[in-house]
């Protein structure tokens, strides 16, 4: 059950950010076994001065126009997995079309005592895992 949140530049289109969006959940259910279903983004924009990276560490990108995915996600992906995910990503991007080398992608790895969707308590206790 992955939460992505999308850090974008305030002027990226509406149209992008949501193809963006689901080409992820899209990668997601295809390399990671994610549940179709389970599908969480929240986009957060952000202004041309708020963006402060290193412009070129492990490769060349424009502060101004890079995206930023962060995935939080249950633990339990190999490693061959995790870097499927991040080909297919980048693959995909350029179809939007958007630049893949301004995207920067980071997974966040839990457990299910640390989700809640409810009042029910925790994805462990509501699952009973």
């Amino acid at each position: 059950m992955p939460f992505n949140k999308l850090h974008v530049p305030a002027d990226l289109q509406a149209s992008k950010v949501k193809a963006i969006n689901e080409m992820l959940h899209t990668c997601l259910v295809r390399t990671c076994n994610v549940n179709p279903d389970d599908h969480f983004c929240l986009v957060a924009r952000y202004q041309p001065d708020d963006m402060m990276l290193h412009p070129t560490f492990m490769g060349t990108r424009d502060p101004a126009a890079t995206i930023v995915i962060e995935i939080a996600l249950l633990a339990g992906r190999t490693d061959e997995q995790k870097e499927s995910l991040y080909s297919a990503v980048r693959e995909v991007l350029a179809l939007v079309p958007f630049d893949p080398n301004n995207a920067i992608i980071f997974l966040l790895e839990n457990c299910a005592i640390d989700w809640s969707f409810s009042s029910a308590g925790s994805v462990k206790k509501v699952l009973g895992l």
